[in-house]
């Protein structure tokens, strides 16, 4: 029987430091347990090789290579890693967040953050030195700095809409209008579209677009068929779903399969799917 995953500690507090708790950074591998469920600490995820999606209740994100993703406090519902998978973690603890970002948020990874991270994962459990307290507030000020990046999928918050956004992700390949999911929301076709506009910053069919993409990424680090991936999403054919994913990243399935770091020049364009 393998032994059970390990996990990540919680943040060290310095013993004669009164400047508050500080951080604390692992490696993500197959053999370490990804944080799960609501967390007391900040989380911060970076992706190496393979995807990481999380679930932030409000929101839902993508982390592909050379990317990060930070979650408040108290906000992961849910993490899963797809395909082979590297990256690393860090834990802030909630004293240290007051001025980090208050949603959810994924951001492209400077050079900087990685080396400081990867440089905090050697670190030992000891109260952090000098030098490590500074490395620790680079990691912080660089949070603050980096610009977002458009990984994510906002949810709704009414229960209505929100059974619908279930709904969209639960069978992407459906046909269903959006008169269809106006009436499962009991709510006339103007006032659902009105509403959940509003409530995601998107229309309906950008939204499912949105979502298409992302769970497209997820097969595409799991190395699923793209012929599958066409059909499973609803699309009539692949040439129709190869033309949705270059529109929307600039590149072609297999194309953003063999980049390096792929996910490096994705943007997610809106624009209704067909």
């Amino acid at each position: 029987m393998p032994p059970p995953p390990t996990t990540i500690p919680s943040p060290i507090r310095p013993a004669a430091d009164t400047r508050g708790a500080v951080l604390v950074a692992a490696l993500l591998s197959a053999d370490v347990a990804l944080p799960d469920g609501p967390a007391e600490q900040g989380l911060l995820f970076g992706t190496r090789q393979g995807l990481l999606s999380l679930d932030a209740g409000d929101s839902r994100w993508v982390v592909p290579p050379g990317h990060a993703a930070w979650v408040p406090p108290q906000r992961l519902r849910h993490a899963e890693r797809h395909g082979p998978f590297a990256g690393w973690c860090v834990r802030i603890a909630e004293s240290a967040c007051a001025d980090l970002p208050g949603a959810a948020c994924t951001m492209r990874t400077s050079g900087l953050l990685h080396e400081a991270v990867l440089r905090a994962c050697t670190w030992d459990e000891e109260p952090l030195d000098a030098v490590r307290w500074r490395l620790a507030g680079v990691i912080l000020d660089e949070i603050r700095a980096l610009r977002p990046a458009e990984f994510g999928l906002p949810m709704p918050l009414d229960p209505r809409l929100l059974a619908v956004a279930g709904g969209l992700l639960g069978d992407l390949a459906g046909a269903r209008s959006l008169d269809d999911w106006a009436t499962e929301a009991a709510m006339p076709a103007r006032t659902f579209t009105r509403n959940f506009a509003l409530e995601t910053g998107s229309s309906l069919a950008d939204w499912r677009q949105r979502a298409r993409l992302m769970r497209a990424l997820e097969w595409l680090a799991e190395e699923r068929p793209v012929a599958d991936m066409a059909t499973d999403l609803g699309y009539d054919n692949v040439s129709a779903f190869i033309a949705m994913f270059r529109r929307a990243t600039g590149v072609t399935p297999s194309r953003y399969a063999d980049q390096p770091l792929a996910g490096n020049s994705v943007s997610i364009a809106r624009e209704t799917p067909p």
